[in-house]
């Protein structure tokens, strides 16, 4: 490899599981079903980035709901994505073995996420994966949702690493922007958006379906 790095950074939703259809799913229930709105698939999908609350916010305004309506409703909409998604809870193909590879040679990992910590333990301890990370920055943890660079600086300052030494591993362009805007080049998972989505930004290093393919395996080698 002509590039190494001394971090993984992981995103989680999307990245990490191929889950974004549940939270679509979830979301869009609790918009039309519980709040009385009238939105598509694609609407909703365009708008799950950042905080719960956020989303909220970018759909229906800033005046229709306190933050404490926002929190309880943001508990309700992930208790409906966790109960749906549960039967089919698993890593992408190919992550196990590779997380067991990194961890193996010693480099630190990290997830940095928008999830809220009541998703980010559903998927650790669920899976069994929680001893592989070293750091993680959830929602609760960053005032400001990516793209801002946030969450990824505050990874990197945990792991004590220089953000230009960290990788992440990404699947929505508002995340690998965030890398971006944290000097960290990223590889995108394209369980959720396609490749020309990418396009405008610099730092992606690789496109892939899952993590099956010779480009992983380069990196741990």
């Amino acid at each position: 490899m002509a590039l190494s790095f001394k971090a993984f950074i992981f995103d989680l939703n999307g990245t990490m599981i191929n889950d974004m259809e549940y939270h679509t799913r979830a979301w869009r229930y609790l918009l039309n079903n519980d709040l009385g709105g009238n939105f598509t698939w694609d609407e909703v999908k365009q708008q799950m980035y950042g905080k719960n609350p956020e989303v909220l916010v970018r759909m229906f305004g800033p005046d229709r709901f306190t933050m404490d309506e926002m929190v309880a409703l943001s508990y309700e909409k992930e208790k409906r994505y966790q109960q749906e998604y549960l039967p089919q809870l698993a890593l992408l193909p190919g992550l196990k073995e590779f997380l067991e590879a990194a961890y193996q040679k010693g480099i630190p990992m990290a997830i940095g996420s928008a999830a809220i910590p009541f998703n980010i333990d559903f998927v650790l301890d669920n899976l069994n994966i929680r001893h592989y990370f070293k750091a993680i920055v959830s929602a609760d943890d960053v005032v400001l949702s990516k793209p801002h660079p946030e969450t990824y600086l505050k990874v990197a300052e945990q792991l004590g690493i220089a953000p230009a030494d960290c990788l992440v591993f990404e699947d929505v362009p508002k995340g690998a922007e965030a890398a971006l805007n944290a000097g960290m080049k990223s590889v995108v998972l394209t369980t959720t958006h396609h490749q020309d989505e990418f396009a405008q930004l610099p730092n992606v290093l690789h496109f892939s379906d899952d993590f099956r393919d010779s480009y992983f395996d380069g990196l741990v080698s």
